[in-house]
C-alpha cells in the first residue's frame, strides 16, 4: 500500500514538473506579452520570466522595435497623364506601453499589411494631383504629406509612423529617354553661354590691357615732347642770356678773322674791348696796370 502511495505522488509531482516547464515563457527586452485566458485578455506580459497555465493561458509576443514596410512598386497616373513607377518604404514602431501594445493586436488585424495598402492608396491619392516633374522635384512634400497622413490614420492602432521615404519615381522609358535628352540639351545651353561669357571677358581683358598700352605710350611721347619742349626752352634763354649783348663783339672778330687772312697787321688800341677778346681767346689775360 506504501508503495503505491509513493509511486502516485511521484506521477503527481513528475506531471506537476513538467506542466511547470510547459507553462515557461521568456519575454525578450524588444517585445512586449499579452496573456489570454481562454480567450480573454488576462494581463500584460513584461521582458523577461514568464509563466502562464498551459493549455488555459496563451501569451502573444508584440515586437515593439522599429521596422520597415515596403510599399511596393506600383503604376500611378500623373495629372499629366504620365504613368510613373513609384516605389515607398516606411518606418514605424509599437509603443512599448500596455495600453498600445493591446491596441495593436485588438483594434487593427495585421497592422503591417495595413499600414501596406494605405500607404499605396495614399501615394495614389498624392502623385496622381502632380505633374511628374513636379513629383520629382518635390520629393520632401510628398513625404510629409505621407507621413501625416499615416500618422492621422493609424491613431488608434498603439503604433508610432516614424517616416516615410520614396524610394523611386520612375517615368516610363520613352518618356525618360527624351528627359534625358532635354537635359543634356539644357546642360550643353549652359556650357556654351559659359564658354561665351568666358570668352567675352577674356576679350574684354585683352582690350583693356590694349588700352592701358596705348595710354603708357601715349604718356610716355607726351613726356618725351615735354622734355623735348623744356630742353628748347633753356637753348633758347641761353641764347638770349648769352648772344643777344654780344652781338656786336662777335661781328668784330668776324671782321678781325678775315683782316687776319691775309696775314694783315691791325694796330688795335690797347684798351680796346677787342683786344681783351682776342686775349681770352688765345688763353693771355691783359695785365692790369
Amino acid at each position: 500500500m506504501n508503495e503505491s502511495v509513493i509511486g502516485l505522488w511521484a506521477v503527481l509531482v513528475i506531471a506537476l514538473f513538467f506542466i511547470f516547464l510547459s507553462g515557461i515563457r521568456i519575454v525578450r527586452p524588444t517585445h512586449r506579452g499579452l496573456v489570454e485566458r481562454l480567450g480573454r485578455y488576462r494581463r500584460f506580459a513584461l521582458p523577461g520570466f514568464n509563466w502562464i497555465i498551459p493549455v488555459i493561458d496563451r501569451l502573444y509576443q508584440v515586437n515593439t522595435t522599429e521596422q520597415m514596410v515596403d510599399a511596393l512598386p506600383q503604376e500611378i497616373i500623373t495629372n499629366d497623364n504620365l504613368n510613373a513607377r513609384v516605389d515607398a518604404q516606411v518606418y514605424f514602431k509599437v509603443k512599448s506601453d500596455e495600453e498600445n501594445v493591446k491596441k495593436s493586436q485588438y483594434n487593427v488585424n495585421n497592422y503591417q499589411y495595413q499600414i501596406v495598402n494605405l500607404a499605396r492608396t495614399t501615394l495614389r491619392n498624392i502623385i496622381g494631383t502632380m505633374t511628374l516633374k513636379s513629383a520629382n522635384s518635390e520629393r520632401s512634400r510628398i513625404n510629409s504629406e505621407l507621413l501625416k497622413t499615416l500618422c492621422s490614420e493609424t491613431s488608434s492602432w498603439g503604433i508610432d509612423i516614424v517616416r516615410t521615404e520614396l524610394k523611386e519615381i520612375d517615368p516610363p522609358k520613352d518618356v525618360q529617354e527624351t528627359m534625358n535628352k532635354v537635359v543634356k540639351a539644357e546642360n550643353e545651353k549652359i556650357a556654351a553661354v559659359d564658354f561665351a561669357t568666358a570668352k567675352e571677358t577674356e576679350a574684354d581683358g585683352q582690350k583693356r590691357a590694349e588700352i592701358k598700352k596705348a595710354e603708357g605710350i601715349k604718356q610716355a611721347r607726351i613726356l618725351a615732347a615735354e622734355g623735348e619742349a623744356q630742353a628748347i626752352r633753356l637753348v633758347n634763354e641761353a641764347a638770349n642770356q648769352y648772344f643777344i649783348g654780344n652781338a656786336q663783339l662777335l661781328r668784330k672778330l668776324q671782321t678781325l678773322e678775315v683782316a687776319l687772312k691775309d696775314n694783315a697787321k691791325v694796330v688795335l688800341p690797347q684798351g680796346s674791348e677787342l683786344v681783351n677778346v682776342i686775349g681770352e681767346l688765345a688763353g693771355v689775360v691783359p695785365i692790369k696796370k
